[in-house]
């Protein structure tokens, strides 16, 4: 009789290495034998094996890793514990960006409601920090500090110590002990071989200079998604509520393109120069503007209590007469990406020239910045040509203005809607490139809405045997098709064309197999899963 013999991920890639060197098995042999999955081991802290603890909840395991805190329930608390040296995890119904500051400061983050390409999933991912989302059996009052546990008598208050799990997505009552992750050079060697075999690229996606940087010590090739809103989270997310709210080229409206325009200057600068010498994808604004527009349900209740009790601010009502115009049914199908560039007079311009000012300013200091444009969203050649021809212009003033060639600077597009899958050879005429995005690819192939269904009928399919696999975890199958007829048209009318994909299935092994076999030219996903496609990648081409 024989079995598999369990081991942990060091003793799986010490094992691997050591019947390499002893002559036993091939580079390749040890290459396939070490489970991509295994490394998020060596890269996050894990519960103790040895430890004994109860779950009281499951969700989504939205981010590796495991975490232990007090729990918190707002942004501002985990802020302050983190000040006063405490540790915690913020524990929300759904992360907004004005939670941003708490989920930097709490240790983890757990969340009732959303999916593995929510808010807080995407951000905990880049951060490297562990997040389990759609709880739903967690029931939050975040007014009371207490989240109680439906079908158990167990109430979450303010302070008490939690554990969670975002490798398994599980929750525990209580502080379990953590085992921390021990990087050896074990792990460098087998991603050393890794690259010998593989022939997909591997690039990151990264929003800051702090997880560019993170992402060049794990071995990436370059930024393959920036997302610019990302950089106007917390605090400056004001900035853009006031451009999105003032009337088109309004004094209000040119003060707040003016202050994007030195926020991203400096964003860029920063970020090209921590990749100097790789290629950086910028994506242009692509915000869905519920994220960034204040409630119009929370400013009609301030009218209300207002008015009952005397008062009245002309101001508040005309911010809710803004926000009431503003606010869509599905933000995440309406005014985002270039039809927000399209409509909102000299935005596209204004950040495309805060990126060639910032590439310019870093030639002229002798390094070599490569920014690569990317206009989101689009469905239509003639969206893409529109937005171009504006970027284009935009560069040529640099130029002249700052006396540098900027000729390299690409320009190209995110592909994510089906139209433009099957249109990529009208498309293709006007990119440099394509980068797939493969979140909302998923969401507008089937119609699902990436932040609902996986806490609400994903469990009822797979227990029915309707759906096998969480197409927002492993692409899809329908999905990997739209690609491929992409990736032919792209080549068609452009041979040249250089096509990726910037969605959270770049960081997936079993996606990076299917990319892989469609001929894609590289993968980017968040910066602690930049060895896992490493490995991944290398697998998929020994296959």
């Amino acid at each position: 009789q024989t079995r598999v013999g369990k081991r942990t991920a060091a003793a799986a890639l010490k094992i691997a290495i050591d019947m390499e060197r002893e002559g036993l098995i091939s580079k390749e042999e040890a290459v396939k034998r070490v489970a991509p999955a295994q490394l998020d081991q060596l890269l996050h802290p894990q519960f103790d094996k040895n430890a004994k603890y109860d779950v009281v909840a499951r969700g989504l395991n939205a981010s590796p890793g495991a975490a232990v805190g007090a729990a918190v329930f707002s942004a501002e608390a985990a802020v302050a514990a983190a000040e006063a040296g405490k540790k915690t995890v913020l524990v929300r119904w759904e992360t907004t960006p004005d939670d941003l500051a708490g989920m930097i400061a709490a240790e983890g983050i757990l969340t009732s409601h959303g999916g593995k390409t929510s808010h807080a999933a995407v951000i905990a991912r880049g951060m490297g920090a562990p997040c389990v989302c759609g709880v739903e059996a967690l029931k939050i009052d975040a007014e009371k500090k207490e989240a109680a546990i439906t079908g158990t008598d167990i109430v979450i208050r303010e302070g008490d110590m939690i554990s969670l799990d975002g490798t398994t997505g599980i929750v525990v009552l209580g502080a379990v002990d953590l085992v921390q992750p021990e990087l050896t050079g074990d792990l460098d060697t087998i991603l050393e071989w890794a690259d010998e075999f593989r022939t997909l690229g591997v690039r990151a996606n990264a929003d800051n200079p702090e997880d560019a940087q993170k992402s060049r010590e794990f071995g990436a090739e370059g930024i393959g998604l920036c997302r610019t809103e990302h950089m106007f989270l917390g605090d400056r997310k004001q900035i853009v509520a006031d451009m999105i709210l003032a009337e088109s080229e309004s004094e209000a409206y040119e003060t707040a393109l003016g202050k994007l325009y030195d926020a991203q200057q400096g964003d860029y600068y920063e970020m090209l120069k921590a990749m100097d010498g790789m290629p950086v994808i910028i994506r242009l604004l692509d915000p869905p503007l519920h994220e960034f527009l204040p409630s119009p349900h929370e400013l009609a209740v301030k009218v209300a209590v207002d008015a009952v009790k005397g008062n009245s601010d002309p101001a508040t009502k005309r911010l809710l007469a803004a926000a009431e115009n503003m606010a869509e049914m599905n933000p995440m199908l309406g005014l985002r990406g270039c039809r927000l560039g399209i409509v909102m007079p000299g935005l596209s311009a204004m950040q495309v020239s805060a990126i060639a000012t910032a590439t310019a300013r870093l030639v002229k200091e002798g390094f070599d910045p490569k920014p690569e444009v990317m206009i989101p969203l689009v469905s239509m050649e003639s969206e893409l040509a529109y937005v171009r021809e504006e970027a284009e212009k935009a560069i040529h003033e640099v130029e002249e203005r700052d006396g540098v060639d900027l000729s390299f600077i690409e320009i190209g597009t995110m592909i994510e809607l089906p139209r433009a899958a099957v249109t990529a050879d009208e498309i293709a005429e006007k990119a440099d490139f394509f980068s797939f995005g493969t979140n909302d690819l998923t969401q507008t192939t089937f119609g699902f809405s990436r932040d609902d269904v996986e806490g609400k009928f994903f469990k009822d399919y797979e227990n029915l045997g309707i759906m096998k696999v969480n197409p927002f975890a492993t692409v899809d199958d329908g999905v990997v098709k739209l690609i491929d007829i992409a990736v032919k048209g792209g080549h068609a009318t452009n041979p040249d064309i250089v096509c990726g994909v910037c969605g959270e299935h770049g960081g997936d092994p079993d996606s990076i197999m299917k990319f892989h076999k469609v001929g894609l030219d590289y993968v980017s996903c968040s910066p602690y899963r930049v060895p896992v496609a490493r490995l991944a990648a290398a697998q998929a081409a020994l296959a």
